[in-house]
Parts: C-alpha cells; structure tokens; sequence
C-alpha cells in the first residue's frame, strides 16, 4: 500500500528535509525551500523506495491570470469596497467588530 509523504527542497540546491527550514543548512541560501509530495511504497518489491508524485514549484505573479467573479453586495458600502465589491460565491470571510 502506498502512503503519501512530503519533504521540503532546497530550490537552489536539493538540499531535502523533513521540515520547513528558514535557511538552507547546505547552501545557507534564505526562504528557499518548497514542499514536494513523495510516495512510499511499502509492498514487497518495492519497500522503502520513495517516488515522487508532485511538484510544488513556484509560479511567478505575472503568469497568474485572474478572473472574473460574480460579487454578491453586502449593502455596507466600505466593505464591499474593500472586499472588491461585494463577496465572491464560497469564499470565507473573517469580520472583527
């Protein structure tokens, strides 16, 4: 059976770890590292063997495209303002009065 995992890499050099580190211990390169999912098989053939199954690399903000959504108006002027003009269908939003 196979169970899922995640490891944290060093971007600019490999550098793995089993938790989020804020400096890279090999490298000592800052904020560098990124979460990868792994899979450990843990059937006869393959037991102890990890895969990688996903990639969580980085997206630059100018390739993001964003899109229109339907806003629903909350009738308080200034927080729908805030809010880009009203509530966006499932979104949650935390008010403190």
């Amino acid at each position: 059976m196979a169970k899922a995992s995640t490891i944290f890499v060093c971007n600019e050099c490999g550098y793995e770890s089993a938790k989020w580190l804020g400096k890279c211990p090999a490298c000592n390169s800052w904020n560098t590292f990124f979460e990868q999912k792994v899979l450990k098989d843990d059937s006869k053939k393959g037991f102890g063997k990890e895969s990688k199954i996903k990639s969580n690399e980085p997206t630059l903000l100018k390739n993001i495209v964003g899109k229109e959504e339907t806003r629903i108006s909350t009738g308080v002027g200034e927080l729908d303002r805030v809010l880009g003009g009203g509530i966006v269908k499932g979104s949650l939003i935390l008010l403190r009065w």
